[in-house]
């Protein structure tokens, strides 16, 4: 990993650090997305000292937790086994790969209640799939943050583009970008479909600006996530997930990209598979998108939970898992059009994540229109379509508009700022700031 690869998590760190409500943090999110990096790099530039422990590394350290939940007696072995003193305030304590170890899990309630002086900060990948049986999780005496690949806008912080970044997220007006500049984001952001967020990746793109090894460490990245499933998953269901994994990219690449069972086999039902999909998203693997055809707040009460789409956490590992020719980098807007528009639904739908970390939602009406994802505001809920090319077609959207009437039509394009009536068109790289903000 490199060093300078500063993420938007520092931020949220800082806060946790600073907040008056402060609690043991988790810090969640599928594995390789940064997460021991992040809270490393959060001990050097935040604290006097970092103590580091791995529970997966260092088999040792649960026979500490086997013996005592008192987190003073723990900090008095814990120094023993650093050789390092652990002070209150100055030092922040890391706990990595914290699902290995259910006791040390269960030690997070005890240093909210009896030691909230001392900083806890753990990290942990299949957490939501390893501890849905434990019994013991510290429930409200923690504080969550997630973390997941880097989006669109961290991707130009770490490729040198941090003024453009700036530029883009302070942007004051509704007025078309400079053109120049807009032909450059469309650029950047041709390279970051295919590059992906995935830290390891966007590290040797930097490092080599070589497509071949970019398309090489994906797919180490997806081998291994599919070694985790053997090696995490109930064993009766490891053949379900792998099934489902590598069919997401197959029913994105549908015209209609509601995920169908039927076209895993004839005969497959959403029960077979229902364990497998909430095992992969529970990983932090899959995003799900669920049909609402009441656009009414709270956009949850509404949702269909039998229909769905599925997105993969990153946009890079879908085109890796796709076999995306890197010709498709080259020839026009080929990149953004490939396999109906999945790359770019996908991005999107990781923009929002990342931006809101809520529930992602799409609408349709009797099979005539179909609006790509609900955004609920404190001001109402927002149609948002997304369009591959730079094609003006917005039929669902009017069609969405004058059944219920929002004052805002939201259309994400590799067209310029326009605002066209009710409908404001955004070029896709703002797809964060059109998550991240009230319209």
């Amino acid at each position: 990993m490199i060093h300078y690869m500063r993420r938007d998590i520092a931020k949220h760190l800082t806060e946790w650090k600073k907040s008056l409500r402060r609690k043991p943090l988790i810090l969640n999110g599928a594995r390789q997305v940064g997460k021991t990096h992040s809270l490393k790099e959060f001990g050097v530039t935040s604290y006097k000292n970092t103590v580091y422990l791995n529970f997966e590394k260092e088999e040792a350290l649960a026979r500490y937790f086997q013996d005592t939940l008192d987190p003073h007696k723990l900090i008095k072995i814990l120094e023993i086994h650093t050789e390092t003193k652990i002070e209150p305030e100055n030092t922040l304590l890391i706990f990595d790969e914290i699902q290995e170890c259910p006791k040390a899990l269960n030690s997070l309630k005890y240093f909210c209640e009896e030691a909230s002086q001392y900083h806890v900060a753990s990290a942990g990948s299949l957490l939501g799939v390893k501890i849905a049986k434990e019994e013991g999780f510290p429930v409200g005496k923690v504080n969550f943050l997630h973390l997941y690949p880097l989006n669109f806008f961290e991707f130009l912080s770490a490729i040198q583009q941090e003024r453009a970044r700036i530029f883009l997220e302070e942007y004051p007006s509704f007025e078309p970008l400079p053109d120049p500049l807009h032909s450059k984001m469309i650029e950047f952001l041709k390279i970051y479909l295919f590059t992906g967020g995935m830290p390891e990746v966007v590290a040797a793109y930097i490092k080599q600006e070589d497509f071949k090894v970019v398309r090489e460490i994906q797919l180490e990245i997806l081998n291994a996530y599919e070694r985790d499933f053997s090696k995490h998953a109930p064993p009766s269901e490891v053949m379900n997930i792998i099934t489902v994994w590598k069919q997401v990219h197959r029913q994105l690449a549908k015209e209609n990209k509601k995920f169908i069972f039927a076209a895993i086999r004839k005969s497959a039902r959403g029960r077979d598979y229902e364990a497998a999909i909430r095992w992969l998203e529970s990983a932090g693997l899959i995003h799900l998108s669920h049909l609402v055809e009441t656009p009414k707040c709270p956009l949850s009460a509404y949702a269909e939970t039998q229909a769905f789409k599925i997105f993969l956490l990153d946009v890079g590992l879908l085109g890796a898992q796709s076999h995306l020719s890197m010709r498709a980098l080259i020839e026009g807007d080929l990149l953004f059009t490939e396999f109906k528009g999945s790359l770019t639904e996908n991005y999107v739908a990781q923009e929002l994540i990342a931006a809101k970390n809520l529930p992602l939602y799409y609408w349709t009406s009797e099979g005539s229109a179909e609006v790509d994802f609900l955004i609920e505001t404190e001001s109402g809920i927002y149609p948002v379509e997304v369009k591959a090319g730079s094609s003006q077609k917005k039929k669902s959207l009017l069609v969405y508009g004058e059944k219920y009437t929002p004052d805002k039509l939201l259309r994400l394009s590799l067209m310029n700022l326009k605002h066209d009536g009710k409908i404001y068109n955004y070029p896709l790289y703002l797809g964060s700031i059109l998550g991240a903000t009230d319209h």
